[in-house]
């Protein structure tokens, strides 16, 4: 009598065979996955550092402007007007109330400021940055009616004495310019009095704010002058 076939071993050798090939298909996949989540790892982490690298030379750009003109102010936190004495008459907004010398200052301060943005402008890192220049005109304490809008005359005066005598073209440089007036009022000012009581005149003035603002960081860095 033969003996009946047995087909447990094929079939065992089979089944195993299917599984050695899952179990390979599943860590071919697995592979591949891990892969790609290191490529997006990578990709992400060389986006951080030219993120970084970009921040570092937005904080750096202003450095930039010519010394000669501004000069960095470490109480406020931001760059000032280098040696240019300017101080309105009481009640006056009129730009011929600040003399020759420190006018030409002011006119070459205009062209340092415009230079240093076109620079930025064509630097790889910065180019996507734009500037807002807040021109923000002042009044001393000294109770005269109308000290709100004055201060906001003296900023305009200077704007226009820019735009006018500097030719800044403001349209076609990487800003936003805001004009205002603080009044008697405002973070960045000189003592209300002098030591002898009298009221401090030279609060009459204007200040002006540079703040790089990124167009796809999301970073704001404080910096003026005054």
């Amino acid at each position: 009598m033969a003996k009946k076939a047995s087909y447990f071993w094929t079939s065992y050798s089979d089944l195993m065979t299917s599984m050695f090939f899952i179990m390979l298909v599943l860590f071919v996949l697995a592979i591949a996955l891990l892969h790609r989540h290191m490529d997006e790892i990578e990709k992400e982490r060389r986006a951080t550092e030219l993120e970084l690298k970009r921040i570092k030379a937005i904080n750096e750009s202003v450095q930039k402007i010519n010394q000669k003109y501004f000069i960095y102010n470490k109480e406020y936190n931001r760059f000032v007007l280098n040696n240019i004495e300017v101080s309105f008459r009481r009640g006056s907004s009129e730009m011929r109330d600040i003399d020759d010398y420190n006018l030409s200052k002011l006119k070459m301060a205009g062209e340092a400021m415009r230079d240093f943005m076109l620079q930025a402008k064509s630097d790889i890192l910065t180019e996507k940055v734009k500037y807002l220049v807040i021109i923000e005109g002042q009044a001393s304490a000294d109770g005269w009616r109308g000290n709100d809008s004055l201060s906001y005359s003296r900023a305009l005066a200077l704007y226009k004495f820019w735009k006018d005598k500097v030719l800044i073209d403001f349209d076609n440089l990487p800003c936003e310019v805001i004009v205002s007036g603080s009044g008697e009022w405002g973070e960045f000012r000189l003592n209300n009095l002098n030591i002898d009581g009298s009221v401090n005149e030279a609060n009459q003035r204007f200040v002006i704010h540079i703040i790089p603002k990124p167009i796809d960081i999301g970073i704001i860095e404080n910096i003026g002058c005054n």
